[in-house]
């Protein structure tokens, strides 16, 4: 079908890609200079006119909506909020432990902090305040307290939500869909886990303290001992996150290869190229179809 619909625009339809693509841009530029409704209406058309010659678009619409149904209810519920980020804070603290390493654990504000209706000096409200973060006392630093509070971002639900989004939105049988996200998303929560404890434990322990005169003038760091959160937490663990997701992406390809019609038409949208993904990985064209329609 996506073939057909270029055929039918002829010339202009690669005209037409860059006038999306900029679009889109648009959008994005206007909601970060807080223009919210010009950037919403830009967007829905940006929208209309990739799916005016890609109907394979649905799939991946589909995969948007169901990761933020499977997001959304954990940062807009408190006590779904609060019970995933003790879950974690708990697995966290039983993984330091088993390593050897027991830092208390109490409250912080730090999850309220960019809430609006929380000022200086309130009082926090009983049910926002919970056990999520561990303190550190290192050797070296006799006068420092070093904090490692667990949040949202922390627990992995970003991550779990976008395979679980490309899984629930493909055409496949129910089978192999449940086998795809019943072994990536364990995964994902486990490796989460070390990726917490790696980061609480070196910057804790101030592990990771390198090259601290060039770390803090790069990244603009007043205190010294936040050298170690910048390479346990920005380098280290955020490679090790590309990785990993790559990996686990490749992995639920393997099982449920329909997942890869979205993942190609997201690239397209980025970049306005197509790619041949299934090829590269030798999955055969009735594989991947994420979409009776965009199979036409």
């Amino acid at each position: 079908m996506t073939e057909a619909a270029v055929e039918a625009t002829g010339g202009l339809a690669e005209p037409l890609g860059w006038l999306v693509l900029a679009a889109f841009l648009a959008g994005v530029a206007l909601e970060a200079v807080g223009r919210r409704e010009p950037a919403r209406l830009t967007l829905v058309g940006a929208w209309l006119g990739f799916a005016a010659y890609r109907r394979d678009l649905f799939a991946l619409s589909r995969a948007i909506a169901f990761m933020g149904l499977f997001y959304a209810p954990i940062v807009a519920i408190d006590p779904v909020r609060e019970w995933l980020i003790l879950v974690v804070t708990g697995h966290t603290a039983l993984a330091m432990d088993l390593l050897g390493y027991t830092p208390p654990v109490v409250t912080e504000i730090s999850e309220l902090a960019g809430r609006p209706e929380i000022e200086a000096g309130d009082t926090i409200p009983k049910p926002d305040a919970f056990e999520n973060t561990f303190v550190f006392f290192p050797a070296e630093y006799t006068d420092v307290r070093i904090t490692y509070t667990i949040i949202v971002a922390c627990t992995g639900i970003g991550s779990m939500a976008v395979v679980a989004g490309l899984v629930a939105a493909v055409r496949a049988p129910l089978s192999r869909k449940l086998l795809a996200a019943g072994i990536a998303l364990p995964i994902i929560y486990v490796l989460n886990i070390v990726r917490n404890v790696f980061i609480g434990v070196s910057y804790g322990n101030q592990y990771a303290h390198f090259f601290p005169d060039v770390t803090m003038t790069l990244f603009g760091l007043d205190n010294p001992v936040r050298v170690s959160y910048i390479w346990a937490d920005r380098i280290f663990a955020q490679l090790g996150s590309v990785v990993a997701m790559v990996l686990i992406i490749w992995l639920v390809v393997r099982i449920l290869p329909e997942v890869m019609g979205p993942i190609e038409d997201l690239l397209y949208l980025l970049t306005g190229e197509e790619y041949d993904l299934a090829s590269a990985l030798n999955l055969g064209p009735d594989e991947t179809t994420a979409d009776p329609d965009a199979a036409d």
